[in-house]
């Protein structure tokens, strides 16, 4: 039996390691991991209760307040618009009416994948509603066109996890809610750091491109100015639903999860104008979402269950009382609840990290001199990291889920990004301003 609760977090992770190696279920391997953390705990329990029971009531616990969300609604309905867009062809129709306007551009259609991320992070607000979403998508187009795998899964990877920083953003509602920091400052302070990750995404693909031609497909054919207006055929109905779904929740008309129900609505519609909408493209699309949603929802299921014992053991307070006391400089300080975060990002879903360390962690940062505001960017990038962090990271397994694609193959090609949003990091800590000049602005 195992006391002491930093222990305890070196055997979870070993043992999470070898689930996962051994080739089970990542639902099951997180299930699995948080069984054997139980076991080997020394607690004690009432006579008349045994230790199955308790891991029982546990996974029950769990696994119901997981999904029992009616935001979570929206992710299997963004989840099903992007099956339509896919499955009736209109995905196809979208790229060859973005090509003309991105032929010039190193790269060309590889940054598709960073463009509809951040477009469709300010509408769902969630890192594995876009992941599976703009993936399902561009990831076999691109394929089909002999664009780079590896940078095509790689832009997925860092792009999808945009969902959290750019708002709405369930992560930045929980912190501002812990920490009395305004949500609309919050909200419009992610703005910036949110299109500086976009756009050196993009200039990173670009400078790849340049490099290495080869990335990208060659082609021969050249696009006059003619072509991009004929293109705006394919465009218009696409932009118009994104439009849509962004304005009704801007403009206050409906929800997150009302507004995928249009967005379902009207991918429908756009197919049925397209004339591409028949029962077997309903019933692909239809079933092809069931599948990814139960998928994500089981992951989920499985890393609630995880975070329930992290809490349960105290491995969650331990690390951050160690942290708490090791009386370091501030930006020492910072490195080290950075790289905290990441390990808690192994073990914890967003929502857990956030909700654990910020009664602790924050009082800490802002002795150190650290803003409050300020910090709940750099939290919230750093859920983000931990998203695209092995082994366990959330985002690597939506795409594992969508594309067959090995998870060590994927952690490979999204680490180029990883580096970018640790770069960000570096910048927002050098120059704080870049968070602040935003809601100084706006918000008087």
């Amino acid at each position: 039996m195992i006391s002491d609760p930093l222990t305890l977090f070196i055997v979870m992770v070993i043992a999470l390691f070898t689930f996962l190696l051994s080739g089970l279920w990542i639902g099951f391997s997180l299930f699995a991991t948080g069984i054997v953390t139980m076991l080997l705990y020394n607690f004690s329990l009432p006579p008349t209760i045994s230790i199955w029971s308790k891991i029982g009531g546990l996974i029950a616990n769990s696994s119901w307040n997981s999904l029992d969300s009616w935001s979570l609604v929206a992710l299997p309905l963004f989840i099903f618009m992007g099956e339509i867009l896919y499955n009736t062809d209109i995905s196809n129709k979208l790229f060859n009416g973005l090509l003309p306007w991105f032929s010039r551009v190193p790269g060309k259609l590889l940054h598709i994948n960073v463009v509809a991320c951040s477009m469709f992070a300010a509408v769902s607000g969630s890192s594995a509603a876009t992941t599976a979403t703009v993936g399902k998508i561009t990831l076999h187009e691109l394929k089909k066109r002999g664009y780079s795998k590896s940078l095509a899964v790689g832009s997925l990877a860092g792009a999808g996890t945009l969902g959290f920083l750019i708002p709405p953003s369930l992560i930045m509602i929980i912190y501002g809610v812990m920490s009395n920091v305004s949500i609309g400052k919050l909200f419009i302070a992610g703005i910036i750091p949110g299109l500086m990750l976009g756009t050196l995404y993009s200039a990173y693909i670009a400078i790849v491109a340049i490099i290495k031609p080869d990335i990208v497909p060659r082609e021969s054919e050249q696009y006059t100015w003619a072509d991009r207006l004929k293109s705006i055929a394919n465009l218009a109905p696409v932009f118009a639903l994104i439009l849509f779904v962004l304005g009704s929740i801007y403009m206050g008309f409906a929800t997150p999860t009302e507004a995928a129900a249009l967005g379902v609505l009207g991918s429908l519609i756009i197919a049925a104008l397209f004339k591409n909408l028949t029962w077997h493209n309903f019933k692909v699309s239809l079933l092809s979402s069931i599948k990814t949603t139960t998928m994500i929802s089981f992951i989920m299921m499985g890393a609630a269950f995880l975070s329930q014992i992290a809490g349960f053991t105290g491995i969650s307070r331990s690390l951050s009382l160690y942290v708490a006391h090791s009386h370091l400089s501030a930006y020492a300080l910072l490195a080290i609840v950075g790289f905290m975060y990441l390990l808690l990002g192994a073990i914890l879903d967003g929502v857990s990290m956030v909700v654990m360390t910020t009664p602790i962690i924050l009082p800490i940062m802002q002795q150190a001199g650290f803003h409050p505001l300020w910090f709940g960017i750099f939290l919230v990038i750093m859920v983000e990291l931990a998203q695209i962090t092995p082994p366990v990271g959330f985002s690597l397994f939506v795409i594992e889920g969508i594309s067959g694609e090995k998870v060590g193959n994927i952690i490979r090609y999204s680490f180029p990004f990883f580096l970018i949003m640790m770069f960000v990091v570096v910048i927002l800590a050098l120059f704080p301003q870049i968070v602040f000049w935003l809601p100084s602005h706006m918000i008087k």
